[in-house]
């Protein structure tokens, strides 16, 4: 069976302004490579790994034109839903998003927490599963995300989580996971995402853990202006290997993003740490998202956690009716 997996495509009506060029004609080429590059290498699905929109809400006139796209795919497209597709970072939302209308029209097939499908062709069978993002993806043993239970009798099991699985350490007030802790029993391939900048496919033995980096490019991070969007094709057989395809279409990031804002971005970011200081004189705030926010102040005042996701769900109710409310220009 071959598999052909991307992720984190950002798909918005308007440009990021970090971006000089079109970004909605930029993403609908990549995807047109992306559906010819399925059919040509004959894949027998397409796999992505979250945050297929930059926002749950996002217009229906763009939904409308990327769902056209997606129906020129011969074969299934098999999703978990990334931060970015659900309201307040609760997966439980997702049948209200624009996501979740695609999944109802059998557009794409979203996979939920705990799900298994089992794929075979050829006399080789694959258990394909996937964890969407919730509050505490990266915060709590990593074992109950990127791991899974009860694995049936598949020859090959693929496991999608979106997740900051990462090749090298973040600041500590990031949540993350390093991938020398994600290599389980349970698991074949380990397909991540929500990284945008990707890292090389790790390997031990016939086990992987691949993430070939964000399709879209939204800001203007120098690691972003050198980067070349790419895909993994995944072959799974006798044993399994695992190919990185970069996008022809792809222009150069010197060409795209725009670097003068990378000043501003500057300034942006000394404002915010000031603030972010000033916040910690009267606790040690290490998040500025509202949900993170909330999940500090939960754990210095030791809120029960039947409280703590009662109120992130409020949250994510609140931004679903007024509008999304999170920073997701860039």
């Amino acid at each position: 069976m071959r598999f052909l997996y991307v992720t984190d495509t950002h798909i918005r009506g308007t440009s990021p302004r970090s971006r000089t060029d079109d970004f909605p004609l930029a993403i609908r080429k990549k995807l047109q490579e992306v559906i010819e590059l399925a059919h040509r290498e004959e894949v027998d699905a397409v796999l992505h790994g979250g945050d297929l929109f930059d926002r749950p809400d996002i217009s229906p006139a763009v939904v409308r034109e990327f769902a056209a796209l997606f129906r020129r795919l011969q074969v299934p497209l098999y999703m978990i839903a990334g931060n970015h597709d659900i309201y307040g970072h609760n997966p439980d939302t997702v049948d209200r998003s624009m996501l979740g209308l695609l999944d109802a029209f059998g557009t794409v097939r979203l996979l939920r927490s705990g799900e298994k499908l089992l794929l075979e062709k050829g006399g080789v069978s694959v258990q394909l599963s996937g964890q969407p993002f919730h509050y505490d993806l990266d915060k709590r043993d990593p074992a109950l995300d990127y791991s899974v239970e009860n694995r049936t009798g598949a020859d090959v099991c693929i496991h999608m989580v979106h997740g900051m699985a990462v090749d090298r350490a973040l600041p500590a007030e990031v949540p993350h996971t390093l991938v020398d802790h994600l290599w389980f029993d349970q698991v074949d391939v380990l397909l991540t995402g929500h990284y945008h900048a990707g890292f090389p496919v790790q390997r031990r033995g016939n086990r992987y853990i691949v993430n070939p980096g964000a399709l879209a490019r939204i800001n203007n991070h120098p690691s972003e202006i050198r980067r070349r969007p790419q895909v993994a094709l995944i072959d799974v057989d006798g044993e399994i290997r695992v190919r990185i395809l970069p996008l022809r279409c792809a222009a150069s990031g010197e060409a795209v993003l725009d670097r003068s804002y990378i000043e501003k971005a500057a300034f942006r970011e000394e404002k915010m740490a000031d603030f972010v200081r000033q916040l910690r004189e009267r606790g040690n705030f290490r998040h500025m998202a509202v949900a993170d926010i909330l999940e500090e102040i939960a754990r210095l005042t030791g809120v029960e956690d039947d409280v703590r996701l009662e109120a992130l769900a409020r949250i994510g109710r609140i931004q679903e009716r007024f509008g999304y409310g999170e920073g997701v220009e860039d």
